[in-house]
């Protein structure tokens, strides 16, 4: 049997970094160099790569929406040619690469794994050779038609992903929903969990750029003002970042008349949880009343990245603020349990 093909893209991280005089940054080859000289490459599980390193090669706290559809576009151009893709990327932002591209990828039916380091390869004891070695077998053997983020000792759903540890090897967690699979002795898969996948089709890109919108967390005496000056114009979409199950200040009838104000125009305002786990519900508490009475919808158990990216997508595809208020409380790819 012919080997799997993995189209690798580089983006930049930790993984690929070396020690600079004062703190690490990217090196351009020498990923490229240490990918070729590991010896597992020969074993016949491994799948054949092709390897393409942006320029310039970025911290990941530098990436943008312009950044995403790069990647997005980058797999586009390769996908007939390619079994799987492998995204390396810096650890920082990954949570919100990870859940933009499963919206922009519309079509998708082969795997894009991302994973990146704490550690970055250069150092002797580092998690980069582990992540790495595991992302090309699951992203050149197993048919999951996802965006995935592969960690430590877990494979995730992208879009439920998020960031709990600096410093930590299980630097990742899918709080709300199990893991895909599971890397121990073996790689197993749950496969009842995985999405399935899309009727044949060409893989479509869905630019996220031009949307205005944005992220703000509450904090015990917020004051209006800031609310107010965070929904001015051009803000179309807003993630709420609320307390417990979404609540917020209710006391406070400017704060409130603030969020009535943005959304009578347009904005639409989407309250998630500041908790790792659990969902928003707006009917449990006074306070979270109060916000939906303010026109504020909840965003369920979706994490902030997901909700933001999700926000993105929506006004991206030129839905009218009515629609996209219709749409948050869908699952559109995963991202979402209804």
């Amino acid at each position: 049997m012919p080997k799997k093909k993995v189209y690798v893209a580089y983006t930049g991280g930790t993984i690929g970094m070396l020690g600079r005089p004062k703190a690490y940054s990217p090196a351009p080859g020498y990923l490229h160099e240490r990918l070729l000289a590991l010896p597992e490459l020969a074993s016949p599980e491994m799948p054949a790569i092709e390897f393409q390193a942006y320029e310039p090669l970025l911290d990941s706290a530098d990436m943008t929406p312009a950044d995403w559809l790069r990647i997005a576009k980058d797999i586009e151009a390769h996908y007939e040619d390619f079994d799987g893709f492998l995204v390396l990327h810096g650890t920082d932002t990954m949570a919100y690469t990870a859940s933009a591209l499963p919206f922009m990828l519309e079509g998708l039916s082969k795997p894009v794994v991302m994973t990146g380091a704490q550690i970055p390869l250069c150092e002797v004891r580092n998690d980069g050779r582990d992540n790495l070695i595991a992302a090309l077998l699951v992203a050149g053997n197993y048919q999951l038609p996802e965006v995935l983020v592969l960690f430590g000792s877990k494979l995730m759903r992208g879009c439920r992903t998020t960031k709990v540890d600096s410093l930590g090897l299980e630097a990742f967690d899918s709080p709300n929903f199990p893991p895909l699979g599971t890397l121990a002795r073996h790689i197993q898969i749950d496969w009842p969990r995985v999405r399935p996948a899309p009727p044949p089709g060409p893989l479509r890109v869905r630019s996220l750029e031009g949307a205005h919108v944005g992220a703000l967390r509450l904090f015990p005496g917020i004051q209006a003002e800031i609310l107010k000056n965070f929904l001015r114009p051009p803000l179309e979409g807003l993630v709420l970042e609320a307390f417990g199950v979404g609540n917020g200040p209710s006391r406070d009838p400017e704060f409130l008349r603030a969020l009535a104000e943005a959304t009578e125009r347009g904005v639409v305002i989407v309250a998630t949880t500041q908790c790792l786990k659990g969902a928003v519900d707006l009917s449990g508490y006074a306070t979270g009343e109060a916000l939906a009475r303010s026109g504020v919808i909840g965003g369920g158990d979706m994490t902030p990245e997901a909700a933001l990216a999700k926000l993105h997508y929506l006004f991206s595809c030129g839905h009218s603020p009515t629609e996209v208020r219709s749409q948050i409380p869908q699952n559109l790819c995963g991202e979402l349990t209804i």
